[in-house]
């Protein structure tokens, strides 16, 4: 590693419409799983940390909720920490999904960017799926919408262009000693982690209806050291029952899909056995509960 005087650490904002692929850039850059993904928008409720170490720098990415019109309480939550992030950092990486043109959404967040001195990336995602010549009609699209201190192309899933994203976010930071140790890739607890990893699947597995109605809390992290085993009860929350109905599914085979998925992402987070049992809940809108909101760690803001 170089001389701390040279070494260069600080915190990156990724900011963006729902389902640009914030967080799937942000795995990629960490090298890990941290954020979940998804096909549908607005998976990302809490601000994730993800942190990137290297010979040159550590980069602390804030990956915020996609900013957009909130309907509920939940959505209120989710819009007030995605703009709190661009309060605290060093970079802000603007997000856009290089596949359609600049809309009200983009310029929406775009508006919050001149009264801040934070220098902004755009970074324009997804270029796997165009032509080198629609790439350069979208960049000058989207150039009108602010002074980009940066405007780089890349593709989160192919891994286009992230070497040259990297190199230009350290660029950009200040010198300084890392904040974390260096095999360290994120500052959520396991059990948050975990939470996260569940309801990825309950994503991925489950019609239109049910997405934006779920919550996880897990209950129980225990190690059985004799056993290298870790037993992990955890809740999903939904509004209706009829929702509970579509977790579970017929002869109980929606539920155990979405555990089977769950242990395997949650036994390679955690490096063991993983027994895990899991319960499905109606708790009748709680998004819009302030008490389930800080029952399921939504609480960082008062509600009330």
């Amino acid at each position: 590693m170089m001389g701390e005087s040279t070494y260069k650490s600080g915190f990156v904002a990724l900011v963006g419409r729902p389902n640009v692929g914030k967080s799937t850039l942000l795995n990629r850059m960490v090298g890990e799983k941290v954020a979940i993904t998804a096909t549908k928008p607005q998976t990302t409720r809490n601000r994730i940390t993800g942190i990137h170490t290297t010979e040159r720098a550590q980069i602390i990415f804030l990956d915020t909720p996609g900013i957009h019109k909130p309907k509920h309480k939940l959505g209120q939550h989710m819009v007030k920490v995605a703009e709190s992030a661009l309060e605290e950092v060093d970079l802000i990486l603007f997000v856009v999904d290089s596949t359609a043109p600049p809309g009200g959404g983009d310029r929406y967040i775009a508006g919050y960017f001149p009264a801040r001195k934070t220098p902004v990336f755009l970074v324009l995602n997804k270029i796997d799926l165009l032509a080198p010549t629609e790439v350069a009609r979208v960049q000058e699209e989207y150039r009108e919408l602010h002074s980009f201190a940066e405007i780089i192309p890349v593709s989160a899933v192919t891994g286009d262009n992230l070497a040259l994203l990297e190199d230009r976010i350290i660029d950009y930071l200040p010198e300084g000693p890392p904040y974390y140790p260096a095999d360290m890739i994120t500052d959520q607890p396991e059990r948050f982690i975990v939470a996260e990893l569940i309801r990825e699947k309950v994503l991925h597995l489950t019609r239109d209806e049910v997405p934006h109605s779920i919550a996880v809390e897990v209950e129980e992290m225990q190690e059985r050291e004799e056993k290298n085993l870790i037993l992990i009860r955890a809740n999903i929350y939904v509004e209706r029952e009829s929702q509970k109905g579509i977790l579970i599914g017929r002869g109980g085979r929606m539920l155990k899909e979405i555990g089977q998925l769950s242990r395997a992402d949650i036994e390679g987070l955690l490096g063991c056995q993983v027994y895990l049992e899991l319960w499905v809940k109606v708790r009748k809108d709680w998004r819009d509960s302030a008490e389930a909101l800080r029952n399921f760690s939504y609480d960082k803001q008062d509600y009330s």
